[in-house]
């Protein structure tokens, strides 16, 4: 495919969002800019994410890797944990070598890749993953004729946004809101979810001006635009949990010409297929190591099974893991001892955890409202979403569910198998492999190595000097797995290129930049050398 010719791709990333929108028939919700999206394109109601918290979830969609494949399961990585001191953090996870953020494949093929500016990895967000990852980060900045993409990341749905912190008055009816049925039902829950209602229309205005943009730009027809959120809403048992509140997420894709418009599809999407199908949609190839699979174009890959996990969050190690398939979805507790609410205190902030934990104190929950105040946890969970939507219901010891048991069962435990689980390695031995001395280990610099009729690349260059043309320069960093970076400009603000074959450098004066990283490790020192091209 001609590089003029690819398509442009924008990603609109919100936070803690379950599909409250008017378009997936919420009557509350005002969304107008999203439900014309959608009327647009086409509405994935089978969408979930692969850990029921940002930073697992966003690691396993910038690399296209499952999260306990690659060390990044445990959230709040690169965080001092203030209260529990004792836990190996801060770190950045360490990555296999080979794995990249899948945005250094479109940049290799000529993309401008941009990201306005959320990142929450769990490792350092490498200088060779964007062109631009600012706050300024924009499409508009990319060269004439460059395909970009792009992706914006409002925050307002944060959990922390249905904290009552600035007294603003609501604009939704608090009686108007539903509540699943497990949380209580009290004025100050109600606020809470109606603030979160609020919040949605704030972050659906963001997302009409960044359309209206399209728009001027005459970009609109070109650009595919995909609209998720990194997982469900923050309402207790929502985030953090591998239940459908947590981990299904609302997913729209606008492909004009393709995607017929006001369409629904079933098919079951999991975010960690995001990157391998906007590589797939621009014709560049994947690696064979991606986990995720492409659930658009020519290359689609339908799913039989999402699947899901929960680990160490903040303060409290945790271990489950989920799979689900259209009807049903299984969940394998590691610490059945444990109860479920163990200690967060961030997420004690919350309003709603607030008055579920006044009322248990109080003697005055009842029914589905205490059930995530269970002592003790089955070993195993089995429930019939489609029919039992708030997963209330445990049918992994009905004998009439025997054979869905088994049958789910073995689908997590092939899972395993095939991607690995590195949630059965305790964290601090995980660390340690990865900083064996203690400290986070350090790319090496990259040399230098000019290529031309007199100097056939068999040595680095040793200093600046004068050379003759034509010269060709690559560049080599002796750390496996490194990413390299360049740049001819002066200054902090220089635009830093991603590396990926000799540079051409032309006649008279030139002064090379370059710096090296790889994920997890510390980034090199920087390197220059100043070439005269007689």
């Amino acid at each position: 495919m001609n590089l003029s010719s690819r398509p442009n791709i924008l990603w609109l990333s919100i936070e803690d969002t379950s599909p409250r929108f008017g378009c997936y028939g919420d009557p509350v919700a005002r969304t107008p800019n999203i439900d014309r999206l959608a009327a647009g394109g086409c509405r994935f109601p089978n969408a979930f994410c692969t850990a029921g918290v940002c930073a697992p979830s966003r690691s396993a969609i910038i690399t296209g890797m499952y999260q306990t494949s690659i060390g990044t399961h445990h959230m709040r990585t690169t965080h001092r944990n203030r209260n529990t001191p004792e836990m190996p953090t801060p770190y950045s996870a360490v990555l296999p070598t080979y794995v990249k953020t899948f945005t250094e494949y479109l940049r290799s093929a000529g993309y401008y890749c941009t990201n306005n500016s959320k990142t929450d990895y769990q490792f350092t967000p490498p200088i060779t993953a964007w062109d631009d990852n600012s706050k300024e980060g924009h499409w508009r900045n990319r060269a004439d004729g460059q395909p970009f993409f792009s992706v914006f990341n409002p925050t307002v749905t944060h959990e922390s946004g249905m904290w009552d912190r600035d007294n603003r008055p609501l604009k939704t009816n608090p009686d108007e809101v539903e509540l699943p049925p497990y949380l209580p039902d009290t004025p100050k829950a109600r606020a809470a979810l109606a603030r979160h209602y609020d919040n949605l229309e704030i972050t659906d205005a963001r997302v009409g001006a960044l359309l209206t943009e399209l728009e001027e730009d005459g970009l609109m027809d070109n650009t595919i635009i995909f609209l998720w959120s990194d997982h469900g809403e923050g309402l207790p048992r929502g985030k953090r949990w591998p239940y459908d509140a947590g981990i299904r997420i609302p997913l729209i894709v606008r492909w004009h010409g393709h995607l017929a418009e006001g369409s629904v599809s079933d098919q079951l999407v999991s975010l960690i297929d995001l990157g391998p199908t906007v590589l797939s949609l621009c014709d560049v190839p994947a690696p064979k190591h991606l986990q995720g699979q492409p659930f658009l174009g020519p290359d689609k890959v339908e799913r039989e099974y999402i699947y899901a996990t929960r680990d160490r969050y903040d303060e409290s190690y945790d271990m489950m893991r989920a799979v689900r398939d259209k009807q049903y979805k299984y969940i394998r507790n590691y610490y059945p001892e444990k109860p479920y609410l163990l200690w967060i205190p961030y997420r004690n902030r919350h309003p709603v955890m607030q008055e579920m934990w006044r009322l248990h104190a109080e003697g005055k929950l009842e029914g589905d409202q205490l059930v995530m105040f269970q002592s003790t946890r089955p070993a195993e969970e089995l429930y019939d979403v489609e029919n039992d939507k708030y997963e209330l219901n445990n049918l992994a010891e009905d004998a009439a569910h025997a054979n869905v048991l088994e049958r789910m069962r073995n689908a997590l435990v092939q899972w395993q198998s095939d991607f690995g689980d590195m949630g059965e390695i305790p964290e601090d031995q995980m660390v340690a492999r990865w900083y064996p001395d203690g400290t986070q280990p350090k790319t090496a610099a990259p040399i230098f190595i000019p290529i031309n009729a007199s100097h056939p690349g068999r040595e680095p260059a040793q200093d600046n000097g004068e050379w003759d043309a034509p010269l060709l320069l690559q560049l080599h960093c002796s750390t496996q797995g490194a990413s390299i970076a360049y740049t001819i400009e002066e200054g902090e603000d220089a635009h830093w290129l991603l590396y990926s074959e000799p540079l051409r450098i032309p006649k008279g004066k030139t002064t090379v930049r370059t710096k090296a990283i790889r994920i997890g490790y510390e980034e090199s020192s920087e390197n220059s050398l100043t070439l005269t091209i007689s």
